[in-house]
């Protein structure tokens, strides 16, 4: 009995896990979703002395990151993973809560094997994030807020101005050219 499960067990669980990595991963992935509600509650404690330094850290971040931050995707934590490890690896240094376990698990396995706590990390910092660009919006010049934003992409917004003076455009007659008489 010794033997079976020494020897031959072991080398039957190799054939049919094609992938152990993956399988380790799924392990790594279970702890930390068993301590997902130790790491909200860290978060909640700490907010306030991590706001500032995420939003530092995030401002210092490429777009992509950026943008796998306010919208995160599976697909782009594989896409751009050596930015994500960087993230996870800054986060670390500010003792983020719940990063050192995401990021040791992101090195040891690759982020798109580890997207749920990764993903669930960058949930908590996009937190930060929104706070910072309302601020930014709340802050932002009489010019921006009437249809552009910093980057000078219009928001959609119609200005009174522009509705008064189609208004009036629409009420002004229209000259319309004679109609020839038929014949």
């Amino acid at each position: 009995m010794g033997y079976w499960q020494a020897k031959v067990l072991p080398k039957i669980k190799q054939i049919f896990e094609k992938n152990p990595k993956k399988a380790a991963s799924a392990e790594a992935c279970k702890t930390f979703d068993e301590a997902k509600e130790q790491y909200s509650k860290e978060f909640e404690e700490k907010k306030t002395e991590l706001q500032t330094k995420v939003v530092q850290i995030y401002e210092a971040t490429t777009v992509e990151i950026k943008t796998l931050v306010k919208k995160p995707k599976g697909a782009g934590l594989k896409k751009h993973s050596a930015e994500v490890q960087k993230f996870l690896d800054e986060l670390v240094k500010i003792e983020f809560p719940g990063s050192k376990a995401v990021s040791e698990a992101s090195s040891s396995f690759g982020p798109s094997n580890v997207a749920g706590p990764i993903l669930f990390v960058f949930e908590k910092v996009s937190t930060f994030i929104v706070v910072a660009d309302e601020k930014k919006e709340a802050a932002a010049s009489p010019a921006e807020v009437e249809g552009t934003t910093a980057e000078g992409e219009t928001t959609g917004e119609v200005k009174e101005k522009d509705i008064v003076v189609e208004a009036k455009k629409e009420e002004e007659p229209v000259e319309e050219a004679p109609v020839p008489p038929k014949a």
